[in-house]
């Protein structure tokens, strides 16, 4: 239930625009992602983080879950690591709180500062299931859970923890399917991230519809392929699989807007000139 009695505005640091939201209290939860890239001269700063930052980010008020998520070359799917680009995924107690750390935390200012692009979406779980870690971070019940699944863009997340003797396996398959991913009609953005290099991989992307998500997820060949030989084959020791109504986006991947602002569904966070 929301309790709404006012509007709030927040400046979303130097990379983003001011944001405003209804209410004193936004009590449904939330899940953010963010992609950022780094400013030249940044790599050793953003390796660094991965050590370091979980510290801080389980002192955050109102994060629940967080994972930071390296990424790798050829737009996150390459063997070798990409140093400038990395993810962050949280899920939290409230859109304030998602809000009040993207405006204000100081962490969250200095990755601001070290990136020349961000592009972060808040996001609305339909349905996941699987294990991250052992737990579910998705099982909850949306604000918008009585919104019909087939309106606006929507967000797949796929993680896996793959067995070791079938990293070699897995790897082979890679660049075909990443690349069919990257062409299938209505996908507007792929990237390949992960927790640990080679091991504990995830793909994230946002598709137009959930329509040509599933002409893809179903009708694609070599896709269907992997599916069944990672189950016929077992390589994963844990995964996860969620799919997310795209409430509302900012920034940009390289330089291209992923969504343009007419095509996300109603925001959590929206966002003023």
């Amino acid at each position: 239930m929301l309790s709404i009695t006012n509007v709030k505005c927040e400046k979303a640091g130097s990379n983003s625009g001011l944001f405003c939201y209804l209410g004193i209290s936004l009590s449904f939860m939330l899940t953010t992602i963010t992609i950022f890239t780094l400013r030249p001269g940044q790599r050793r700063w953003g390796l660094a983080q991965m050590g370091t930052s979980p510290r801080v980010l389980k002192q955050v008020p109102g994060l629940r879950f967080f994972q930071l998520l390296g990424s790798g070359a050829a737009n996150g799917f390459g063997f070798l690591p990409n140093l400038d680009r990395y993810g962050f995924l949280g899920v939290w107690d409230s859109a304030e709180a998602a809000a009040a750390f993207f405006a204000a935390h100081p962490l969250w200012a200095d990755y601001e500062r070290r990136s020349r692009e961000t592009w972060t979406a808040e996001l609305a779980p339909l349905r996941s299931h699987g294990l991250w870690n052992k737990l579910n971070p998705f099982d909850y019940q949306p604000a918008n859970a009585a919104a019909p699944e087939a309106d606006g863009p929507v967000a797949v997340l796929t993680r896996a923890s793959i067995r070791l003797r079938r990293a070699v396996r897995f790897w082979g398959f890679v660049e075909p399917t990443s690349r069919a991913l990257a062409e299938a009609p209505g996908v507007r953005l792929a990237i390949g991230l992960g927790e640990l290099p080679l091991v504990r991989q995830a793909t994230f992307s946002i598709w137009e519809s959930a329509a040509a998500m599933q002409q893809y997820a179903y009708r694609d060949a070599r896709h269907r392929e992997v599916i069944q030989l990672t189950r016929r084959e077992g390589w994963y020791g844990e995964e996860l699989f969620a799919r997310f109504r795209v409430l509302s986006s900012r920034g940009t991947v390289d330089g291209q807007v992923p969504l343009a602002a007419e095509a996300v569904g109603a925001p959590a966070l929206k966002k003023t000139p």
